[in-house]
């Protein structure tokens, strides 16, 4: 029998509600505590979910023997430090992205997960959405041919944040579904963009990750558009897939089509290009609740003591990412080179 595992929650602002719910939905977890500074929040929380302890104090809450566990939804300045004292304090880690603000503060708290023998794990919620991976195992079976290039778009207007720019806030989300997707590390990264509304905070962002192969990846990222966007192209020699993640149905749409160049020609003149336009087809996908499965998903590994799809390193690897993008801007998207996975 599996024991009930008891989990504190800290951030009660736009994310922290929905892993209160989706938890509170779960057999074997039990939602203890929720912290936040904001008693206006925690009295909202704990009148929806009667039996739910409220905390102003995240070192009280992480010092309780009761609790197992504990999610972190806050912003991501206080993500390390919170973090930290999580794992310091022996309980299993859930982190909510980007992990942390540096490569060097992720590399911290993968060893002091290690040398506590606990769960670290990452809230990359998209790699547990059905139609991701759906398109994974269309890849992966090479029904779309050799994989070419993949192109995200992800836009809103706002929400502004006052302390990361809009690739921190919004392409973690496309950098770890691209990252599932190629299941290898780029060469390196390109990022330019524009602070629009708040100096030095870009609001518009254009990156561009090149891996092996001559294969890209292309994500813009804005809160400064007019329409909420939320989709990817995945371009294969073969098919291609759009997946739009707004629509409220057939999210995958796979394109029988593709261009082909001519295999010999003796002069310029007798060059074509052939172009094959077949059907669309949306498969079947059961749809569930993403953020639901990865909750599940962290107690399994708790319970199982396995590593979590979206563990420590996994989220080191986009952070790794949005640290050169930043460096990137800096120099005018000029590219920055990635260490190779081996010395890493």
């Amino acid at each position: 029998m599996k024991k009930i595992l008891n989990v504190g929650i800290v951030g009660l602002g736009y994310w922290g509600p929905n892993l209160v719910r989706n938890l509170r939905a779960l057999p074997d977890c039990r939602v203890k505590t929720v912290c936040d500074v904001s008693e206006d929040r925690l009295r909202h929380i704990c009148s929806l979910y009667p039996g739910v302890e409220g905390e102003t104090d995240y070192q009280r809450m992480v010092a309780d023997p009761e609790i197992h566990a504990v999610l972190i939804a806050t912003a991501v300045r206080f993500h390390f430090p919170m973090a930290k004292a999580s794992l310091l304090a022996g309980k299993h880690t859930f982190i909510e992205k980007p992990m942390a603000a540096s490569v060097a503060e992720c590399e911290e708290l993968i060893a002091l997960a290690k040398q506590k023998g606990v769960t670290l794990m990452v809230g990359h919620t998209f790699l547990y959405s059905a139609p991701v991976r759906r398109i994974k195992q269309i890849v992966d079976n090479h029904d779309i041919g050799e994989l070419r290039y993949i192109s995200a778009r992800r836009l809103n207007l706002g929400l502004f944040q006052k302390d990361i720019n809009v690739t921190w806030d919004l392409a973690p989300h496309d950098i770890s579904i691209i990252l599932y997707i190629m299941n290898e590390r780029p060469l390196s990264v390109n990022c330019r963009g524009g602070a629009h509304v708040t100096r030095g905070i870009e609001d518009v962002t254009s990156l561009s990750l090149t891996f092996a192969k001559e294969r890209t990846a292309i994500i813009h990222s804005s809160w400064h558009d007019p329409r909420k966007v939320r989709e990817m192209t995945i371009v294969g020699s073969k098919r291609m897939i759009v997946y739009d993640d707004i629509a409220p149905q057939e999210k995958i749409k796979v394109f029988d089509v593709r261009v082909e160049r001519p295999p010999h020609y003796d002069t310029f003149a007798e060059f074509q290009y052939a172009y094959h336009y077949g059907d669309i087809y949306s498969p079947y996908i059961k749809q569930d609740e993403p953020l639901r499965t990865e909750c599940a998903h962290f107690l399994e590994c708790i319970q199982q003591n396995r590593v979590p799809v979206t563990s420590g390193e996994a989220g080191l690897e986009v952070v790794r990412i949005l640290e050169a993008s930043s460096r990137s801007l800096k120099l005018n998207g000029a590219p920055v080179e990635l260490t190779p996975a081996a010395t890493a």
